[in-house]
């Protein structure tokens, strides 16, 4: 029989990747969701009979769920609070415990392999330097005491990373590893479901999104991945070396590919003229020398997940692929009769 393969957040952008991919691969999911979420799920994916299966929990911070790790082999771990929905000291506490709450119980369950979705913005530093050793120097105060959201967001993800890691030397028959992402963009799967204008959901597919308006904004940096080479790192990671031949399983994670926003402009111009009159009227803002591409370790990327830059979408693809995916979802809103306006800059 396959594995099983608990999974958070299975009803999101990333999530829906992942799931997906692993059924492809025949792998079995058992899926994590909230109430009609869970739903939706059973019923999306019904066409993979026992192959996939969801369970619904209320709160992955605090409800037990023992019953639901029974025969999983791995756990991948995506869920996390957004920025925004909950004030910083809960936010804080609910990205810290979540993840802590699934690692605690799924090891009491024996399971002996742990993929985790962390971000790069626990790596970011004044130095610039994106290693696995680098971490951000944003304190919980700054979280409490900013009044800013992401801030707020960026600490949650950082002290969560940070809570995980300490477990993880207390627990080292467990293999541990956390993919540190960079803004991800790509289609949604079929079995993504965004019935209604739903910011937060969209993720950081929010980032092109802007692009499609004239008073839209530029995300501020030209660092991306392609969703699916993110949803196939964590089903890489499943199978990744050893943490006593390669060390601690920490890998900032960025597409190898790159270039200025003025040609992802010219490529939707090019490529999509129906969108060209509707494109974002700024300029972008000069970059300052920072490069195109992340400067990260790519032969990292290979040792731990077999990943090489023939296996990595390319930028036209990612770029083209995500505008088509938000006009047909537009597409959908508009005629569910909703109304459509300039996105905010970010989730």
């Amino acid at each position: 029989m396959s594995e099983l393969i608990f999974v958070t957040g299975a009803s999101g952008f990333l999530g829906s990747h992942v799931v997906q991919q692993l059924l492809e691969k025949g792998y079995r999911v058992r899926a994590a969701a909230r109430g009609a979420k869970a739903d939706h799920l059973k019923s999306s994916y019904a066409s993979y009979g026992d192959h996939f299966e969801s369970v619904k929990i209320t709160d992955i911070a605090r409800d037990q769920f023992p019953e639901a790790l029974v025969g999983v082999s791995a756990v991948i771990h995506l869920a996390s609070p957004l920025p925004g929905r909950l004030d910083p000291a809960a936010l804080l506490a609910a990205a810290v415990e979540g993840t802590l709450n699934v690692v605690v119980q799924a090891e009491k369950a024996g399971v002996k392999r742990v993929v985790v979705t962390s971000s790069i913005v626990t790596a970011m530093n004044p130095k610039g330097s994106f290693t696995d050793q680098d971490w951000s120097p944003i304190t919980k105060e700054m979280a409490l005491n900013d009044g800013n959201d992401i801030v707020t967001y960026c600490a949650s993800k950082k002290f969560a990373e940070l809570a995980l890691w300490e477990w993880a030397d207390n627990h080292p028959h467990v293999e541990v590893t956390t993919l540190n992402p960079t803004f991800f963009y790509g289609p949604f799967t079929q079995h993504f479901s965004l019935p209604v204008p739903d910011f937060g959901a969209i993720s950081t597919n929010l980032l092109i999104y802007n692009l499609l308006f004239a008073d839209g904004a530029f995300p501020f940096n030209t660092w991306y991945i392609d969703v699916r080479d993110v949803a196939l790192a964590h089903i890489r990671a499943l199978s990744s070396p050893p943490t006593a031949e390669v060390g601690r399983k920490r890998i900032v994670f960025s597409s190898p590919h790159g270039w200025p926003h003025q040609k992802t402009l010219d490529l939707i111009a090019e490529q999509r003229p129906a969108l060209r009159a509707r494109l974002i009227t700024a300029s972008p803002i000069a970059q300052d020398g920072t490069p195109d591409v992340l400067p990260m370790d790519f032969k990292r990327v290979e040792e731990l997940l077999g990943m090489k830059d023939e296996d990595f979408h390319s930028i036209e693809a990612t770029m083209l692929d995500t505008v088509d995916a938000l006009m047909e979802v537009e597409m959908r809103w508009r005629s569910a009769g909703h109304s459509i306006v300039t996105p905010p800059p970010s989730i």
